[in-house]
């Protein structure tokens, strides 16, 4: 009888002892294969940083390195021929956020979105003014445009301003760059054909150390040849990305325009709070998206405090899996990953 009281009380006892899956904690993960920013962020929680340290420092190095020249300087060019940048970081203990948009002359777009949130009592600064604030800041001011971005704006205007992201108008009929006027004709076809995957290259980063502090950002330049002053979804909090340290973060990457009406990283935040393990809440917040927008090319990342991840996506043309970047305790390096799009 005393062996068969002994042995559940010893089975208890090493339940509560040895972990019921195993460590993953701290964890990296980020949209694509942007090895190097994935590195630097690990780097950074193995050196003993913060949360928001690693993941400013990781997309810095994004923007630095122009990752699929989609994030940084010298990339998408508006209709104008200038490169603006978009990015947000948010802290999430305190559930802060910064956010920066329609950054120019400014390198560091996600170092100017942290200060938003450190050293201001505001959420968001855009155009001029958040440049303004970057330089009283002490950032400096350059040159965001490349010889690499003024061909690609060169192009595009030897092609008559062809594609854009500018419907129900018609232009001067001698080329197709403007005055711009209303029609009445409705061509919602378009836009999708002038979508290009590789305008999208958004980099959302979660980080998450080993005592459950979380906090996640977005880098990007926006859409080539956007209508000048457009804001995508990188900056928007709970759209780009959403971080709570109560639950986990998410980080979002595609076509901006269609998911930030979808809030999908808010989204996927709250499944995993109610629940949802971090791959069904990542492919519930695609389906949100594509049950109304088949046609969108858009991914996403989702990562609980556990250390437990997944990511979604939806088809697009060519794309049927997306990659992105992991680096826990299991790996302690960055690892591709993929994951079949829905």
């Amino acid at each position: 009888m005393t062996v068969k009281l002994f042995a559940p009380v010893l089975l208890c006892t090493l339940m509560f002892l040895l972990p019921t899956s195993p460590a993953t904690l701290p964890l990296v993960i980020n949209t694509w294969p942007f090895i190097n920013a994935s590195a630097v962020a690990w780097q950074v929680l193995q050196s003993g940083g913060s949360v928001l340290d690693a993941v400013e420092q990781g997309c810095t190095r994004c923007e630095a390195e122009q990752c699929d020249g989609s994030v940084g300087y010298g990339g998408s060019p508006d209709e104008k021929g200038e490169t603006t940048l978009d990015a947000m970081i948010m802290n999430g203990d305190t559930l802060e956020v910064g956010a920066v948009a329609d950054l120019r002359r400014i390198k560091n777009a996600i170092g100017v979105a942290r200060a938003v949130m450190e050293r201001t009592d505001h959420t968001l600064l855009v155009g001029e003014s958040a440049s303004l604030f970057a330089e009283n800041m002490g950032f400096t001011a350059e040159d965001l445009t490349t010889n690499k971005s003024m061909n690609i704006f060169s192009q595009w205007l030897s092609n008559n301003c062809q594609p854009n992201y500018r419907k129900n108008v018609f232009p001067d009929p001698s080329k197709f760059c403007g005055p711009y006027k209303p029609t009445a004709v409705v061509n919602e076809k378009r836009r999708a054909q002038s979508t290009d995957i590789l305008s999208h290259d958004t980099i959302g980063m979660i980080a998450i150390d080993q005592h459950g502090h979380v906090a996640a950002g977005t880098s990007t330049n926006g859409m080539t040849h956007k209508v000048p002053g457009r804001v995508g979804d990188s900056p928007i909090p709970g759209s780009g990305a959403y971080a709570d340290s109560t639950v986990g973060a998410a980080a979002a990457t595609g076509d901006g325009d269609i998911m930030m009406r979808f809030l999908p990283s808010y989204l996927a935040v709250e499944l995993m709070r109610n629940g949802a393990d971090p791959s069904s809440a990542c492919k519930t917040a695609i389906s949100r998206i594509k049950k109304h927008h088949k046609e969108f090319f858009g991914a996403i990342i989702c990562a609980n405090t556990t250390g437990h991840y997944g990511a979604a996506c939806n088809k697009f043309s060519k794309i049927s899996k997306f990659h992105f970047m992991v680096s826990n305790s299991e790996s302690n390096t960055p690892l591709m990953k993929s994951v079949d799009c829905i």
